[in-house]
């Protein structure tokens, strides 16, 4: 099935690991890291944190407005030393090989606010496998354990930050590169669009907007 046939994903097709399976009947298995990668950078990314303290998501894109995680906390959170940008080249969630789209990573230098959550203690292992079939599909992103900011206090909480040596690095864009990107590119998540547009919304409405998210989200529904 094409990314322009599949429905909005969700939590029973991650269950499914339906994305993965579509990627490989498609002919594009290369992209993906197989199951034994993406079972050893979970345990990886488990045996770097506190083993008492319950586990955090820290949250800056799709994850703030379809997070698909039993959450038992969501509060708002800021991280130095990462800033979120549209860093990523998506040729599997929000594109295609052919016709790559653009998403969310966080890199060095700045500060980022967004959502952390956290996991159900009882839904943790699951909820954590799903995460992993998600973000790391292509192991794009590295991930590491930050402390986010809320205000009830300082968390460690689980980041997606971009790994430069992937292929899939952007780079920095400018607006315009960023805006043509985006209007054409469609994945298995749906389009490149919805995700920039629900992204910038979301971050506004829990009262830490993005001044660049959303510039970018007004061009790009003026169609300009």
């Amino acid at each position: 099935m094409s990314p322009v046939d599949n429905p909005p994903i969700d939590r029973a097709q991650l269950a499914r690991d339906a994305v993965r399976h579509a990627v490989r009947a498609a002919g594009h298995g290369h992209l993906l890291l197989s199951d034994a990668e993406l079972d050893a950078s979970l345990q990886a990314a488990l045996a770097g944190r506190h083993r008492r303290a319950p586990v955090w998501v820290f949250a800056y894109g799709s994850l703030v407005w379809s997070p698909l995680l039993q959450a038992a906390k969501r509060l708002p959170a800021r991280v130095h030393g990462w800033h979120r940008g549209f860093y990523l080249r998506s040729m599997i969630n929000r594109g295609t090989p052919d016709q790559p789209g653009l998403v969310l990573a966080l890199d060095r230098g700045g500060a980022c606010a967004g959502i952390a959550m956290q996991l159900r203690r009882a839904t943790q292992a699951e909820d954590l496998t799903l995460l992993w079939r998600r973000e790391m599909i292509t192991g794009a992103y590295q991930p590491r354990w930050v402390q986010a900011r809320t205000a009830t206090g300082t968390v460690q909480a689980l980041a997606f930050v971009m790994d430069r040596t992937h292929p899939s690095y952007a780079g920095r864009l400018d607006d315009d590169t960023i805006l043509e990107t985006v209007r054409r590119a469609r994945g298995h998540f749906g389009p490149c669009s919805e995700y920039l547009l629900e992204t910038a919304s979301s971050l506004e409405r829990h009262g830490i907007a993005d001044a660049r998210l959303t510039r970018l989200a007004r061009r790009l529904g003026g169609g300009e």
